[in-house]
């Protein structure tokens, strides 16, 4: 399934591949690589909240800002919450990057092996093999309570109606 209209990069459109989830969804699985080449699932975050920062590349000002944040929001979340980083990055940049910006309270994982993650959640760019970005947060039943795809991919999603929608849930 390809959709067209979603998001631009600098103006220009892009096409995603992968359904349109919605709030009340139920989150599809996937298959990622931590930075020491484990394979990360949906189902390693059972009975936890979710809240998923989906980045085109942390080698990028807003990719790293947007992980920053996240990280820094992370201390004061509760512990039941789980908040992941999933960029097309390699698992050795991805590792590398979070040592030296101290990131260490996000799982950041990398989805450049199978792209299961950009396909199943709709966000992968056809043009451009990256991930759209986006937020998802998934309560602790693994159904989708929020979603935002950022229309324009340079712009930074909105990180108060994330957090918000992870502390209703």
């Amino acid at each position: 399934m390809e959709r067209s209209g979603v998001i631009t990069f600098q103006g220009s459109p892009l096409t995603l591949v992968g359904p349109a989830l919605r709030a009340g969804d139920r989150a599809p699985g996937f298959s990622l690589l931590d930075g020491e080449l484990k394979s990360v699932s949906l189902k390693d975050f059972t009975g936890k909240t979710k809240i998923i920062s989906v980045t085109p590349s942390l080698d990028t000002p807003v990719c790293d800002l947007q992980l920053r944040r996240f990280n820094a929001e992370a201390a004061g979340i509760a512990a039941d919450v789980a908040v992941l980083n999933i960029s097309m990055d390699l698992p050795f940049a991805i590792a590398r990057f979070c040592t030296s910006a101290g990131i260490d309270r996000v799982a950041a994982l990398s989805d450049h092996r199978e792209a299961s993650f950009g396909a199943a959640y709709g966000v992968l760019i056809k043009e451009l093999r990256l991930l759209a970005r986006a937020v998802f947060v998934i309560d602790k039943q693994d159904v989708i309570q929020y979603v935002e795809i950022v229309p324009e991919i340079t712009n930074q999603p909105d990180y108060g109606k994330a957090l918000s929608a992870a502390a209703q849930r």
